[in-house]
């Protein structure tokens, strides 16, 4: 007998209202008859349901994957190879690809939809954007800052009992930020927003404090469609040094609005207590302070669509007082920054 057409839960509820039904005074017959199902299974229910709760949904467990243990482990190997190593132009593991791949290496004919529900049951894969890398990168260099360069600074810092400053600079669009969100099937969600280039931009810093390690966040925002110059670092270093009370060392990227320019470094010559130090190239991952822009613009500002840019401002003070009062999500961007601290 085939199975009744229907998820695992739907097809609980329906036994449950049925047997609710006859409970209630209805005749087994009219429950049967109104759902379309024999009485036989109607008065089943009920017994079930007296015995144990025999009524719970049991989610059909799917076709036997047509693989054997080894060739699963076999095939995880392969994709982890990469696409372009099998042939494609580019590396994109799509659901057609991966059963050609199963095809070619195993004989085995898969629907490309099985597929996807094989790479999620057995392997715990799922799809994923992958994110961009330069490739101008230096990972060698970037793993012996962070190995050997890194350890000098913090003991610097704490031989002067200096604070540690994680500053970066971003910018924030009245264009929504789109992720994907849940909607019924072929029903488009669709967001109202300006189609304009208004923009907020914004500087901010994770700081730790010398003596008890303390993680702290300060922020900025500038004027509408300004970009951060030169003069925005300098005014937010000096109201950091008011902030902290004591010296710091700041760590951030190559930009030419960092150690690079003539302003702020006139500045930093006059304030020997500030000590600026320069992360490697092409590695925005290793500023904690690049965790608060993913955490607020493809998370807490994902979709939005801000009326005006006063709006957008609003809703960005909003979210960094959140993230000032939360230390243990600052914590959290520091360790995936993978640098050891004394946090």
């Amino acid at each position: 007998m085939s199975r009744p057409f229907g998820s695992a839960s739907a097809l609980e509820q329906r036994r449950r209202q049925a047997v609710q039904a006859v409970r209630m005074g209805d005749k087994v017959k009219d429950v049967a008859r109104i759902i379309g199902v024999h009485p036989c299974s109607v008065s089943r229910w009920l017994r079930l349901v007296q015995a144990s709760d025999g009524l719970a949904a049991k989610p059909h467990p799917g076709p036997a994957t047509r693989l054997s243990i080894q060739q699963q482990q076999q095939l995880e190997h392969l994709l982890r190879q990469g696409a372009q190593a099998h042939g494609w132009p580019n590396q994109l593991w799509t659901t057609q690809r991966i059963a050609e791949l199963i095809r070619q290496h195993f004989g085995v004919t898969l629907h490309h939809d099985h597929v996807g529900r094989f790479l999620r049951q057995r392997l715990k894969w799922s799809p994923q954007k992958p994110r961009r890398r330069a490739r101008e990168r230096d990972e060698e260099a970037i793993a012996a800052w962070k190995r050997d360069t890194f350890p000098g600074i913090v003991e610097a810092a704490a031989d002067r009992d200096a604070h540690l400053v994680f500053l970066d600079e971003s910018g924030f669009m009245l264009t929504p930020t789109v992720r994907r969100t849940w909607a019924p099937q072929g029903q488009t969600p669709l967001l109202s927003c300006w189609d304009r280039r208004d923009r907020l931009s914004a500087i901010s810093c994770i700081t730790l404090s010398p003596q008890r390690a303390r993680l702290n966040f300060y922020f900025t925002l500038l004027s509408d469609n300004k970009n951060v110059k030169a003069k925005d670092i300098v005014s937010f270093l000096r109201q950091l040094k008011s902030e902290l009370g004591g010296p710091f060392t700041v760590i951030w990227d190559g930009s030419n609005v960092h150690s690079r320019s003539r302003l702020v470094k006139a500045y930093l010559a006059k304030h020997p207590d500030i000590v600026a130090e320069t992360l490697p190239g092409y590695a925005p991952e290793a500023n904690p302070d690049e965790g608060v822009w993913s955490w607020t613009k493809y998370g807490r500002l994902a979709n939005l669509a801000a009326g005006t840019t006063a709006d957008l401002r609003d809703r960005i003070e909003a979210e960094f007082t959140v993230l000032k009062k939360d230390r243990g999500l600052l914590s959290s961007f520091l360790q995936g920054a993978d640098l050891c601290t004394a946090a």
